[in-house]
């Protein structure tokens, strides 16, 4: 099959006029353009990916890169570090543009952005200073800057909207890849710092906010990003520039905003989108986690960060309960290889060394990554509600709305069970107990099992612990209230 051309062709088709989306950008000014073929239109084989490149640091990893031959380089964010060798106050746009142009004066920069076709993100080092969000006084100036940078075109909606995000299908039908490349800076509430344990000690970090009011994507790019993943495509790629899954750690994740993460898992669910897997960067290493409770089916979460910034010496994994395997050191890219020739096609998600070796590897069908029917949930989540994954990684003592689907339960002489999950011994259940007052009086009075089952409820209380596991106690039956 001939290599995806450098001006990408792909063709969006949903029952409407076929539509004609360039996705490929024009090289940077130091590569000539070349011109643009007829238009074909060819499936994705090999994508690469990854992040965090400081432009005043060797990349040899770009040479490798190229020698991959890739069909599509998706830059998940940190393309270039403003804030290194310039304090935090003194970063402007002038800063951002010299740290641009650095990059592209890098021979091995120049012979990837030539050889490849790409689209591109942001995370919080391009985009301003470490861990900046919605506050960033330099954000439009900023994302200018890039836009210019990766060649987007001046009539794209990203040059005339907020926030930089985007998204294109490439393939045929039946062999169609949907790329989703979301902003988690632009619009980003400020997060709550704490101190948090890390290992062995403490570092200051964040931890998960219960305010209502924060945010990573705003409400104009949650509505966008429902419609996309109403466009029918057999693979979607949903770039992010921090982790959705692993959340064990003290850094930027989406745990810092439970909420936010539970509502893309619900808007997954309830638009039934098949074929999903994050692609994160920003952690300085490489691992591969999967959530299999999340979204009906297995959701794979694959980070690659540090084209030049990973440790360079050995260091132990840190805690990641969902982690299939990684590389705590050592420069690497990502790499997804697609075999379409299959009755079931194969998907090899890869995490690679500078020395193009494969150091991670997972082979997934794609027939797994698709929706069962009773995966959908019962109810929207509300604003300022979390969901059971969430509750298990609350304190003790947090006052918390939570809502799931009961699954399952017990009935014990003086309390009733009800179970996110139908194995109550699963580590993602949370366990709702009701008390034997909130049973013998007012409108719980005798209720049982079959009362609650296969309904959505929400309850209203404090996080307590039972066995070393999160739970909620419910004493007042006024604190529970089934939805449907």
């Amino acid at each position: 099959m001939p290599r995806l051309p450098l001006w990408c062709v792909a063709f969006l088709t949903s029952g409407f006029p076929l539509t004609t989306v360039v996705i490929a950008q024009p090289p940077t000014p130091a590569t000539p353009p070349k011109a643009a073929p007829p238009a074909v239109v060819y499936p994705l084989s090999r994508i690469a990916f990854g992040s965090c490149a400081d432009q005043d640091k060797p990349l040899p990893i770009f040479d490798t890169m190229t020698n991959a031959h890739p069909d599509l380089l998706l830059m998940l964010g940190d393309n270039i570090y403003s804030d290194i060798k310039t304090p935090r106050d003194k970063v402007d746009a002038d800063v951002i543009k010299r740290a641009y142009e650095k990059l592209a004066s890098i021979p091995s920069w120049q012979k990837l952005r030539a050889a490849t076709t790409l689209m591109a993100i942001w995370d919080d080092h391009d985009y301003g200073v470490n861990d900046s969000g919605s506050e960033w006084k330099f954000k439009d100036e900023s994302k200018k800057l890039m836009l210019d940078f990766f060649g987007v075109p001046a009539d794209s909606p990203r040059r005339s909207r907020a926030g930089a995000y985007t998204a294109a299908i490439v393939g045929p039908v039946g062999q169609r890849v949907q790329i989703i490349l979301l902003d988690l800076r632009y619009f980003r509430t400020g997060l709550e710092k704490a101190r948090m344990p890390y290992g062995h000690t403490f570092v200051n970090g964040y931890k998960p906010t219960n305010n209502p009011d924060a945010v990573f994507l705003g409400a104009e790019q949650w509505k966008w990003l429902e419609e996309q993943l109403q466009k029918p495509a057999e693979i979607r790629l949903i770039c992010s520039g921090v982790q959705l899954i692993s959340d064990e750690h003290p850094f930027e994740k989406w745990g810092n905003i439970p909420a936010e993460r539970e509502k893309l898992y619900d808007l997954l669910r309830r638009t039934q989108a098949q074929g999903v897997i994050v692609l994160s960067g920003d952690r300085h290493m490489a691992e591969l986690s999967v959530d299999t409770q999340a979204i009906g089916y297995p959701l794979y979460d694959a980070t690659s960060s540090g084209f030049n910034q990973a440790s360079q010496t050995w260091r132990a994994p840190e805690q990641n309960s969902k982690r299939v395997g990684g590389m705590p050191w050592g420069n690497n890219f990502g790499l997804i290889d697609i075999d379409w020739k299959k009755p079931d096609p194969l998907i090899s998600l890869k995490l690679m060394g500078e020395d193009g070796e494969t150091n991670v590897k997972a082979v997934i069908p794609l027939s797994i990554l698709k929706p069962k029917a009773d995966t959908r949930p019962k109810a929207a989540l509300p604003a300022g509600a979390i969901g059971p994954r969430d509750g298990l990684r609350k304190p003790v003592g947090d006052a918390v709305t939570l809502q799931m689907l009961v699954q399952a339960g017990r009935k014990f002489p003086d309390k009733l069970l009800l179970n996110s999950e139908k194995n109550f011994r699963s580590p993602d259940n949370f366990t709702i107990v009701l008390l034997e007052s909130a049973l013998t009086e007012g409108k719980w009075k005798g209720a049982n099992v079959d009362t609650f089952q296969g309904k959505t409820i929400r309850v209203t209380g404090t996080i307590a612990e039972y066995s070393g596991k999160n739970q909620i106690q419910v004493q007042d039956g006024k604190q529970i209230v089934v939805i449907e």
